[in-house]
């Protein structure tokens, strides 16, 4: 077995009594001694702070860099602006979801998140696309989550000029000395930023911030519950290389100008695919949010049923929502079932469990649009 990664903040995961376990590649930590449903509570009504170092970040430069990676993602990155990031998808030439990322336009160049199981293979298949005209720098940076509704209070004592920054807006600072690239996002349905900085000052930063009164470390359970109640995507469950984007319920990440009929339309990998079904709707499942009646779970891979018992689906994502105060789940049905309101049942143990399609998110969220 190939030994996991360690990120710049192990020691002080152990320092915090964490609980690790190992996550794409690396050992990170699920939960602390406050436990998963305390974290999660905790960043829904205040701060949280998450290790998000795992994931891969880059730099791409070079000419006409926006048009370049519109050949691999049905986004609109000739029109992002300076200081903008979008989320974007990068497909294969079935249609299916190779990964998704968020895309920064820097300036002079533009900076990729992508997703830490995912980092390998998006970096050879960049390289594989890109390499020969752009530069490819792969980043050995930290990566910090500040989630939850006194998120911009705490970076109001560490940075001020960050919290000018609205939902989806990126810029550079100097923090305690060091170069941190600043976004205003997150994984929660909270505002927040997401703050990178060079590896050897990930713990300096960390420490700091764990300093101030509002903040708590929040793990992986935590923060898988809190992006469920969102209603957002992990790669690798509610999507993968057999879900298309508008199947996945992301049809918005297709921007307009990529559709039939825009300025460019096209041109990126499975554009046929993706375009007849954005046009024709003739897909045959969606993503669609549910919500089961009790208080137990029902988990990923729970198939889902009609009253027949007939098979219409699948649960990729479930779990307990705290701050819903029921169980909540992420699925794919078959289009006749996709409209909220609509009873379904999950198999678990042999049993029908009632559930009901339910609009996504489960909670209202808390991005700061200015």
């Amino acid at each position: 077995m190939t030994e996991s990664k360690h990120t710049p903040l192990y020691d002080l995961h152990t320092e915090l009594g964490a609980k690790m376990v190992p996550f794409a590649g690396y050992e990170m930590p699920v939960q602390y001694p406050l436990g998963v449903k305390k974290e999660h509570e905790h960043t829904r009504a205040s701060c949280g702070l998450f290790d998000v170092s795992h994931m891969g970040q880059v730099n791409i430069a070079g000419d006409n860099v926006a048009e370049a990676l519109e050949t691999l993602m049905p986004a609109n990155f000739v029109d992002l602006k300076p200081g903008a990031q979008r989320y974007a998808i990068l497909t294969g030439t079935d249609g299916g979801i190779l990964d998704d990322l968020m895309v920064v336009n820097a300036g002079d160049h533009f900076y990729l998140v992508v997703n830490a199981a995912c980092k390998e293979q998006d970096l050879a298949h960049l390289r594989a696309n890109l390499g020969e005209t752009h530069e490819i720098d792969y980043l050995d940076r930290g990566l910090l989550a500040l989630q939850g509704p006194d998120a911009a209070d705490v970076m109001a004592r560490l940075c001020p000029a960050a919290c000018d920054l609205v939902f989806m807006q990126h810029a550079r600072f100097e923090i305690d000395g060091e170069d941190v690239w600043v976004s205003r996002c997150g994984y929660t349905g909270e505002d927040g930023f997401e703050l990178s900085m060079r590896a050897g000052a990930a713990d300096t930063m960390a420490r700091r911030l764990l300093a101030e009164p509002e903040v708590e470390a929040i793990g992986l359970g935590a923060r898988d519950s809190l992006r469920l109640e969102a209603g957002l995507c992990l790669y690798g469950h509610d999507m993968s290389t057999t879900t298309t984007p508008v199947e996945a319920g992301l049809i918005w990440a297709v921007s307009k100008p990529r559709r039939h009929g825009g300025e460019r339309s096209g041109g990126f990998p499975g554009a046929d695919v993706i375009l007849h079904q954005v046009e024709a709707k003739d897909h045959s499942r969606k993503r669609v949010g549910l919500v089961a009646d009790g208080k137990a779970p029902v988990r990923e891979g729970a198939v889902l049923v009609d009253d027949a018992e007939h098979e219409i689906g699948v649960v990729t994502s479930g779990g307990f929502g705290p701050s819903v105060g029921k169980p909540v789940a992420m699925g794919y049905v078959k289009r006749d079932f996709e409209a909220p309101d609509t009873p379904v049942f999950a198999l678990v143990r042999g049993k029908k469990r009632a559930m009901t399609v339910s609009k996504m998110p489960f909670v209202a969220p808390g991005h700061f649009r200015g």
